[in-house]
């Protein structure tokens, strides 16, 4: 069992930045796939990046390459979502999500097995 806990989310003017983090309780932290996924209003759940259990391999969606950046601290059971050179475009619900066991990254979020709350992130002047 995985409970997911994001923080960091706000309102930032475009071209800004914000780091979400999702903090893990349980003891599979190390051995979980993690992802984030962002829902705009109106719109589909969408994969935003993936991060394998020990953070050698990272994916991120076409839309977000280049500006956000997932990494992990397996000690401190956090996963965390540098988001720079934010636009309008990003405002979101973002979410992490965990699937335990295969080292890979899914894309899919039918793979994800635990889910966080999600926090607001709003980019606007």
């Amino acid at each position: 069992q995985v409970t997911l806990e994001e923080s960091g989310g706000g309102w930032v003017q475009p071209g800004g930045s914000l780091r979400l983090s999702c903090s893990a309780s349980g003891p599979s932290f190390s051995g979980s796939t993690m992802g984030w996924f962002r829902q705009a209003p109106g719109k589909e759940r969408e994969f935003v990046a993936g991060i394998n259990w020990g953070g050698g391999t990272t994916t991120y969606a076409e839309s977000v390459k280049g500006r956000f950046i997932i990494f992990r601290d397996n000690a401190k059971n956090t996963v965390y979502l540098e988001m720079n050179g934010l636009k309008p475009e990003d405002t979101a619900v973002y979410t992490c999500a965990a699937r335990i066991g295969r080292n890979m990254v899914f894309t899919t979020a039918a793979n994800y097995a635990y889910w966080g709350q999600g926090t607001q992130v709003t980019v606007s002047s």
